[in-house]
């Protein structure tokens, strides 16, 4: 991180969903290094107080994290986390919209309960968060919205109809949001990340997907990554925090893939 983009966020406020582990923290430890206060929210609020405390523990911390417990499907919830950050902020200048949850669903034992859980948490939760902060970033002077997708929201795979299907929905929702929130001005991205190395490449067995022999061979040894390895969720906090920062202010509706290149083989 240059100097130059040191302060990026001195003075916003931020929201990160999804943010005790993973992508979601690592995006949110960016954000306070880089001067925000972020609210890291997740269903998991113990591991989300853990991981606010080791992020405000950093050296270089020059903004703040705090917690906050968050099923992201309760709208009512959503709009009252968001009634919070404007009594105690007065302020919220992003959203980073990134809880969710994987699925690995053989077409021959797919229930439509599954399919719709999984749409609730990946693609719904994006638009459930998003209805409830406009409003008060736009108050705020405007800002930015981000989304996770995914790689496997633009490609078909097998095992893959619920994940996939709300990942593509957001990437769509994506586009519509920028369209809808630009003259409020809000910028609405999204992020694609590839193969990452995060509790979500946990297999249903326990294994780790990249550690199979079969990844190993195909994507590492013969490229089908170029950059030959799997991402880290530090590889996303970057693309994150310009998407959010004024420096993206005439970027929106726009999907940043972030994969190792493994979609410039298709």
């Amino acid at each position: 991180m240059n100097d130059a983009a040191c302060h990026r966020f001195d003075g916003k406020t931020l929201l990160a969903t999804g943010a005790a582990r993973g992508i979601g923290r690592a995006v949110a430890a960016r954000l306070v290094a880089e001067g925000a206060h972020v609210v890291l929210a997740d269903i998991d609020g113990d591991t989300a107080e853990d991981a606010a405390a080791a992020i405000n523990g950093a050296r270089g911390a020059a903004g703040r994290a705090e917690a906050a417990a968050l099923d992201v499907t309760d709208e009512a919830a959503t709009r009252s986390l968001i009634d919070q950050i404007a009594a105690t902020r007065g302020r919220l200048d992003g959203l980073f919209a990134n809880a969710a949850i994987l699925d690995i669903s053989p077409l021959e034992t797919l229930r439509l309960n599954r399919f719709r859980e999984v749409v609730a948490v990946n693609m719904e939760s994006v638009l459930i968060s998003a209805l409830a902060a406009a409003p008060l970033i736009a108050g705020s002077g405007g800002g930015a919205i981000l989304a996770t997708a995914s790689i496997m929201g633009q490609v078909g795979s097998v095992e893959s109809i619920p994940y996939s299907t709300a990942k593509g929905g957001v990437i769509n929702m994506v586009r519509c949001l920028a369209c809808e929130l630009a003259d409020q001005g809000i910028v609405v991205n999204g992020l694609a990340p590839g193969f990452i190395d995060t509790r979500m490449a946990r297999l249903a067995d326990g294994g780790h997907e990249h550690e199979t022999a079969y990844f190993r061979e195909v994507y590492l040894k013969y490229g089908k990554i170029p950059m030959r390895r799997p991402g880290q969720p530090e590889d996303l906090a970057g693309p994150a925090a310009f998407l959010l920062s004024s420096d993206a202010a005439y970027v929106t509706g726009q999907i940043l893939t972030v994969d190792g290149g493994v979609t410039a083989t298709f």
